[in-house]
């Protein structure tokens, strides 16, 4: 039951609280409805003028002119973002794939290429190598077989070598003329050469050839290349000195040398030796060999 003077001042204070409390909630309820309706449509109309910016016009004429368009024109235009980013993108793109369609036409070029004189391709030819062998033949054979060196140079000529697959012996892509190996390809050739060298006495040899050989000699092996030059070129010598006792029996010596020349088309490369008249031209102690690397 309530007093005959009115509500207290209680009464209305909590009247009044309840009240502000919600119209502040409508309040606050309104805005966020406000602002949620606003922010959609701004997302719609960014999303829509970020289509625009690749359908609304050609975009093959802004990407060739991005770097054309001046700095006021970008500021102003709301699209310049993405229209630079794809361009750039793109043209990254094209630049990659000129490259490796650049490159892949450079190999094909020099595969076809035709090629100067001497410088074949390798595949034109699938080996070149020579080994050639000494005969079995006695000393006494070796006049008809080591001549004296043509031109200027030193020693005597190995003239005849065995080259037909008799043993160990063969030719791949080479010619042999006269005991000299014809290159056919410029190039690269690791050239090699064994002369073994045999001193056995003889009761019925004259004493006095018997005491020259005996005698400390110089044994001496080259390998020399011919050219147009009007003289052989000398690539390699090797050499041992022999003092034979006048006891022994017999002496033996081999010589081995080897490397790596450049060598040209239609050069020729042979073995020239000193004492001749103790070369033992047996197969598997002197050899003369040449291929290509």
């Amino acid at each position: 039951m309530l007093p005959a003077g009115g509500p207290s001042p209680a009464q209305t204070c909590g009247a009044v609280l309840v009240a502000a409390v919600l119209l502040q909630s409508l309040c606050v309820a309104v805005t966020f409805l406000y602002f949620t309706s606003e922010l959609r449509q701004l997302q719609d109309s960014y999303s829509k003028s970020g289509i625009a910016c690749l359908t609304g016009e050609e975009i093959g004429n802004s990407i060739q002119n991005l770097d054309l368009i001046e700095s006021e024109d970008t500021e102003a235009d709301p699209c310049w973002k993405v229209k630079w980013h794809l361009g750039k993108l793109i043209k990254k793109m094209m630049s990659r794939s000129y490259e490796e369609n650049i490159s892949a036409i450079n190999v094909q070029r020099t595969l076809t290429l035709p090629h100067t004189e001497g410088q074949q391709p390798r595949g034109a030819v699938p080996r070149i190598a020579a080994h050639l062998t000494g005969s079995s033949s006695r000393r006494s054979s070796l006049s008809s077989r080591i001549n004296p060196l043509p031109r200027r140079g030193i020693g005597h000529k190995i003239n005849n070598w065995e080259s037909s697959r008799k043993g160990h012996s063969f030719l791949y892509n080479v010619e042999l003329r006269n005991g000299e190996l014809v290159i056919p390809q410029t190039g690269f050739y690791y050239i090699y050469s064994q002369i073994y060298f045999r001193f056995r006495e003889n009761e019925n040899e004259d004493s006095d050839l018997l005491g020259q050989i005996r005698n400390p000699k110089q044994l001496v092996q080259y390998v020399y290349k011919l050219t147009n030059y009007p003289e052989p070129i000398l690539l390699m010598k090797s050499a041992r000195t022999s003092c034979w006792s006048k006891k022994a029996e017999y002496g033996l010596y081999s010589i081995y040398q080897g490397g790596v020349f450049q060598l040209k088309r239609e050069d020729r490369i042979f073995v020239s030796v000193s004492n001749s008249d103790i070369v033992d031209m047996d197969k598997e102690a002197s050899f003369f060999g040449a291929f290509m690397i």
